[in-house]
């Protein structure tokens, strides 16, 4: 999985995802050369519960059936 900024500069790739304990660990790189392990715990899991709309959640259930429209290239 890629996550891309606002100019369609590639940001991280995650390339693994696993529990350890009560953590979330989302293994990759950070600008393509940098390995990055980062941890979300409960409280920021809850935090991101938060910021979710109705309609954002619908959107992020229909996200993954979307076709990607290119941007920036």
């Amino acid at each position: 999985m890629k996550i891309h900024s606002a100019d369609g500069g590639e940001l991280m790739t995650i390339s693994k995802i696993e529990r350890k304990g009560n953590e979330l660990v989302l293994k990759g790189k950070a600008f393509g050369t940098m390995p990055l392990n980062a941890r979300l715990r409960p409280e920021e899991a809850r935090a991101a519960l938060k910021l979710l709309t109705p309609s954002l959640i619908l959107f992020l259930l229909t996200l993954p059936f979307r076709k990607s429209r290119e941007t920036g290239k």
